[in-house]
C-alpha cells in the first residue's frame, strides 16, 4: 500500500540537513538558469526582469522560462534571393531624398526586400470596410488566395470568409490559408473541412505538440501577420483580424482598427512573405506563381517583416530612424505602447527638438497590465512636449506611424517588445504624400475625439503610482 501524501510529507520534513539541500538547489537552480538567460545576450533590463522574476519561483521558473522566454529560431531565406533578383527597381523619376535612400538601405538590409512601388494603395478603416473589399477581391479570384492570419474566428464573418473561400477552389482555385496556432485556436479543423474537402491546403503556424515533450515549444512566437494575396495582383494587409470583434456592424464596441488593399508590384512582396511563411510551416516549398507584368506606380512602398528569426528587430529599428529623421512631425497610434530605451529617446528628442509629436493609444486596452505600463510613461513624454491622447470608449486597434508629409507605416506590429522581438510581424512603409495626408486626416479625427491626457492628473499610490510602477517593472517580459 503507497504511503499516504501525510506521512511522505513528514519523510521529507525528517530529511537530515533539509534547508541546505534546499538553498544548494535553488542556488543550482539559479546558476543554470541564470547563465541560460544571460547567454541570449538580450537588453540588461530584460535580463534582469527575467532573472528576478524567475528566482522568485525556484523550479517552476524553468518551466515558464522554457514555454516563453526568448527563443530564435532559423528560418528559410526565400525573401532574401528572391526579392533581389526579381523585383523592378524604383522608377528613375522619383528622385528619392539622402533620407529616402537611408531608411529603404536600413529596411533591404535587415529583411531582404527592396523598395518597389504600388499602382493603389487603400486605407480600409474599420472591419466593414476591409471585411467587404476581401469577400469582393475573393469572388474575383482565377488563380490562387493566399491568406495569413494570427486570428480566424469561426463566427459570422469568419464563416462567410470561408464559403467564399469553398466556392473559388472548387472552381479550381488554388486556396492556401495558414493561421496561428493559438490565435486561431477557437477555429476547430471541422470548420475548415468544407474547404479541404473543396481542394483548399490549412496549414497551422507553430501547432502544441505536447507529447514530443523533449522538442522545446513555440508556444511563445507567433504570427501576427495578416496578409492576402489574390492572383499576385490584390494584396491585403493591416491590423484588422477575421474576426466578428472587429466588424462594427455586428457589435457596437468593435476595434477602431485600420487596413490597407494594395495594387502593384508591392503585392509581389507580400507574395514572397507568405511564401516564406508556408515554407517554414508546412515544409514545402511553393511554387512561386509568375509576377504580373511590373507595373511602375508613383508610390514608393517597402514591406517590413521582422520576427525572432532576425536579431535586427526591423521594424522597431525602422520605426526609431523614421522618427530621427523626421522635421516637422510624428504621430504615432498603437494599441500596445510599451517602448524601449530607443524608441523614447528618439519620441522625447522629437519633442524636444520642437516638433509636433503626438502619441494616440485606447484609453482602456484589453490587457490592464499594459494600459498600466504604458501609462507608466506618461510623465517623461509629456515632460518632453508630447501630446498624449487616449481614444475611447472603444478599443484602439491601429497600428500606424505618421512623419511630416510624406513618411507613413501601417502594419500588424504594435508598439512593445513583444511585437518587435517575439511576434513575426508585417508592416508597410511608403513614401507618399497623398496616403500621408489621408492618415494624417484621420489620425487628426480620432485626436479630435479623443481625450487628453492630463500631467496634473490623479496620481494615488495604491490605484495609480504602484500599479504603474510594477506594471512598468515587468514590461521588457510583454
Amino acid at each position: 500500500m503507497p504511503p499516504s501524501p501525510l506521512n511522505l510529507w513528514s519523510s521529507i520534513l525528517a530529511v537530515p540537513n533539509l534547508g541546505l539541500y534546499l538553498w544548494l538547489g535553488w542556488a543550482a537552480y539559479l546558476l543554470g538558469l541564470g547563465s541560460w538567460i544571460i547567454l541570449q545576450k538580450r537588453e540588461p533590463a530584460a535580463t534582469l526582469s527575467w532573472l528576478l522574476s524567475l528566482a522568485a519561483l525556484p523550479y517552476i521558473g524553468f518551466v515558464i522560462y522554457y514555454f516563453l522566454g526568448p527563443q530564435r529560431i532559423q528560418r528559410q531565406r526565400l525573401r532574401r534571393v528572391r526579392a533581389r533578383a526579381t523585383l523592378p527597381p524604383l522608377p528613375p523619376d522619383l528622385n528619392p531624398s539622402q533620407d529616402t535612400i537611408e531608411l529603404a538601405r536600413i529596411a533591404q538590409s535587415t529583411t531582404g526586400l527592396p523598395p518597389t512601388t504600388a499602382t493603389a494603395a487603400e486605407l480600409l478603416i474599420d472591419g466593414a470596410a476591409k471585411f467587404d473589399a476581401v469577400l469582393a477581391a475573393v469572388a474575383q479570384a482565377r488563380e490562387h488566395v493566399h491568406l495569413e492570419y494570427y486570428i480566424y474566428q469561426p463566427d459570422h464573418i469568419g464563416t462567410a470568409l470561408r464559403d467564399a473561400l469553398v466556392e473559388r477552389a472548387r472552381a479550381g482555385v488554388r486556396v492556401r490559408l495558414l493561421l496561428d496556432a493559438v490565435g486561431s485556436g477557437r477555429t476547430k479543423t471541422r470548420f475548415l473541412q468544407p474547404l479541404v474537402d473543396a481542394g483548399g491546403e490549412v496549414a497551422w503556424f507553430h501547432p502544441m505538440r505536447l507529447r514530443w515533450f523533449w522538442r522545446r515549444p513555440w508556444l511563445n512566437l507567433r504570427t501576427h501577420r495578416k496578409i492576402i494575396v489574390i492572383d499576385g495582383r490584390i494584396g491585403f494587409t493591416g491590423g484588422i483580424n477575421i474576426t466578428d470583434e472587429e466588424d462594427e456592424r455586428r457589435r457596437d464596441d468593435a476595434y477602431r482598427d485600420l487596413h490597407l488593399r494594395l495594387e502593384g508590384n508591392v503585392v509581389h512582396e507580400l507574395q514572397l512573405v507568405f511564401a516564406e511563411d508556408w515554407a517554414y510551416a508546412t515544409g514545402d516549398a511553393l511554387r512561386m506563381p509568375p509576377s504580373p507584368p511590373a507595373s511602375r506606380g508613383t508610390t514608393i512602398a517597402q514591406v517590413l517583416v521582422s520576427g525572432p528569426d532576425s536579431n535586427w528587430e526591423p521594424i522597431h529599428r525602422l520605426h526609431v530612424s523614421a522618427i530621427h529623421e523626421a522635421r516637422e512631425r510624428v504621430w504615432l497610434v498603437t494599441p500596445y505602447f510599451v517602448p524601449g530605451e530607443a524608441a523614447r529617446m528618439a519620441l522625447t528628442s522629437a519633442a524636444l527638438g520642437g516638433l509636433d509629436v503626438r502619441l494616440l493609444v485606447p484609453r482602456l486596452s484589453d490587457s490592464r497590465l499594459v494600459t498600466y505600463a504604458a501609462r507608466s510613461y506618461f510623465d517623461e513624454l509629456q515632460e518632453a512636449g508630447v501630446r498624449i491622447y487616449e481614444y475611447g470608449p472603444r478599443m484602439l486597434h491601429t497600428k500606424a506611424l505618421l512623419c511630416d508629409d510624406d513618411l507613413a507605416i501601417i502594419g500588424s506590429a504594435n508598439f512593445d517588445h513583444r511585437s518587435f522581438r517575439l511576434n513575426f510581424e508585417l508592416s508597410v512603409l511608403f513614401r507618399d504624400t497623398t496616403l500621408a495626408a489621408q492618415l494624417a486626416e484621420l489620425i487628426r479625427g480620432e485626436c479630435a475625439s479623443a481625450t487628453v491626457a492630463r500631467h496634473d492628473r490623479p496620481r494615488d499610490l495604491w490605484t495609480v503610482r504602484l500599479p504603474e510602477a510594477m506594471a512598468r517593472l515587468v514590461s521588457p517580459l510583454l
